[in-house]
């Protein structure tokens, strides 16, 4: 199982950036994105279920869009109107379909929003 986060880079406040997740080797369940930020704990940024439901943390509630598509098995988050606290380095993360749901992570991929 493999999972490849791409699409960071540097953006200036105010911008937007999609991040892209490419899954393989299984079949998932719920898949997330999470980000860490320097000198701070792994955080929820949003996550999405099969059936598409998808729910955010505060901090990008109302600017930020998760999708994905099961049949490529991909995950993608835009994020518009970033701020330098959105800067993190951003993971992608997908729960196995079926017992024992293993959790996996992607390598991550920094985003850096300059004032």
């Amino acid at each position: 199982v493999q999972l490849q986060a791409f699409g960071g880079g540097t953006v200036q406040t105010g911008g937007s950036l999609r991040l892209s997740c490419a899954a393989s080797g299984s079949t998932f369940n719920t898949m997330a994105w999470y980000r860490q930020a320097p000198g701070k704990q792994r955080e929820l940024v949003a996550r999405i279920n099969p059936r598409g439901s998808a729910d955010y943390a505060e901090f990008v509630e109302g600017r930020s869009t998760i999708s994905r598509d099961t049949t490529k098995n991909t995950l993608s988050l835009q994020i518009d109107s970033l701020k330098p606290e959105d800067t993190a380095v951003y993971y992608c993360n997908a729960r196995e379909e079926g017992y024992p749901w293993t959790v996996y992570w992607g390598q991550g991929t920094l985003v850096t929003v300059s004032s």
